[in-house]
């Protein structure tokens, strides 16, 4: 199958790397085969055309990120750890594939018509390991009981692209996988606090300001 030679996945690289520089509205056959290394008509021999190459580009990281993904959260023990183990493989992935993750970040919606049948794919995976860490997690009451599964999907699925695409406009300038660990940290214990964490709150509030005022 031409898909598993390494002339295919020659091509394929170039094409995302040009797709990431120039975007793929801009970028065309005779710029993709140029960074490949090969005649033009030798990407015909592998791809219809330049769209073809992004839908490929798309199924293919669909196949590996699931398989991927599922296996790092059979990794973990806990809820607690299945999760943070799937925002590390996610955040990891797109950290070793940077154009991809530019492509991928990117191109979603622009070219929504070519691509959204793998995009759906990836994101109803994406959403079923949370459903089953989520709910495992209320199990063992590491997770409250009573949250709405379907908006705490979105909520996770929604807060680890921002910080890709965080990463991929500020020049890819941090170690991207090293947020997984505080990204679910806050996402199990929130932003708010207990009554008792309140009240050390207040307290340490008020003696700051004692101390304020008499300097």
């Amino acid at each position: 199958m031409k898909r598993n030679t390494e002339k295919y996945k020659q091509i394929l690289t170039a094409a995302i790397k040009v797709f990431a520089e120039r975007g793929f509205s801009q970028s065309t056959i005779s710029q993709i085969a140029q960074e490949a290394g090969v005649a033009d008509g030798t990407i015909y021999l592998y791809f219809k055309n330049k769209d073809d190459i992004l839908v490929q580009f798309y199924e293919r990281m669909t196949e590996h990120v699931s398989e991927r993904f599922w296996t790092a959260v059979e990794n973990g023990r806990t809820a607690v750890e299945k999760l943070n183990n799937l925002v590390h493989a996610h955040l990891e992935l797109f950290q070793n594939e940077p154009n991809g993750a530019i492509v991928y970040q990117g191109e979603t919606h622009l070219q929504w018509r070519l691509v959204q049948e793998p995009t759906r794919q990836m994101s109803k995976m994406y959403r079923d390991i949370i459903t089953k860490v989520v709910e495992m997690g209320q199990q063992e009451g590491s997770i409250r009981g009573d949250l709405y599964v379907g908006l705490v999907k979105r909520l996770i699925n929604g807060a680890v692209e921002e910080v890709i695409n965080t990463w991929i406009h500020t020049g890819r300038d941090h170690d991207l996988a090293a947020m997984a660990e505080p990204l679910v940290e806050l996402f199990i214990r929130g932003i708010g606090t207990t009554q008792s964490q309140q009240n050390a709150a207040t307290q340490t509030l008020q003696s700051q300001n004692e101390i304020n005022a008499v300097i």
